[in-house]
């Protein structure tokens, strides 16, 4: 562990490094997350603890939890994708449903307007439900909450 903390933000930066100005912030968080939970861990490992050692790991404790909202979508169960896939078939019947009672006298144009609707709605409805169910409340996380006051 103490090997890979020491080179896994490198390897990060180097994976990240060229960033579509869609990606910039995503990428940022990334590395600012790993970065902050890496520095935690090697001072953890320290032998000894210093007060302002203990705040510094307190305030990378603080940014950690700020920015791992960008990993969450990584940590679904198995459950979640199921349920994903459960939602966006019956909101494809019933925007299915939705089209055989409006009438059929459309235009191409007009009908592929819906349909980049549907596959917008569809996707944001995905994100939402991953959003919900996810979470990064177990226990290996919880405890390094307490590690200042162990110490």
């Amino acid at each position: 562990m103490y090997n890979l903390g020491r080179c896994i933000s490198a390897v990060l930066a180097s994976a990240l490094r060229n960033p579509d100005t869609s990606q910039y912030q995503d990428f940022k968080s990334a590395l600012k997350c790993v970065s902050v939970l890496v520095d935690f861990t090697l001072m953890a490992q320290y032998r000894s603890y210093t007060p302002d050692i203990l705040s510094y790991m307190e305030s990378y404790l603080q940014t950690f939890h700020r920015t791992k909202v960008i990993f969450l979508e990584f940590r679904t169960s198995k459950a979640t994708p199921a349920q994903a896939t459960r939602q966006d078939r019956e909101l494809r019947e019933l925007i299915a449903d939705q089209c055989t009672k409006e009438v059929h006298h459309r235009t191409v144009a007009n009908r592929r307007l819906p349909a980049d609707q549907e596959t917008v709605e569809r996707s944001d409805r995905r994100a939402d439900l991953i959003r919900r169910e996810n979470h990064f409340n177990f226990i290996k996380m919880h405890y390094i909450t307490h590690f200042a006051s162990h110490v």
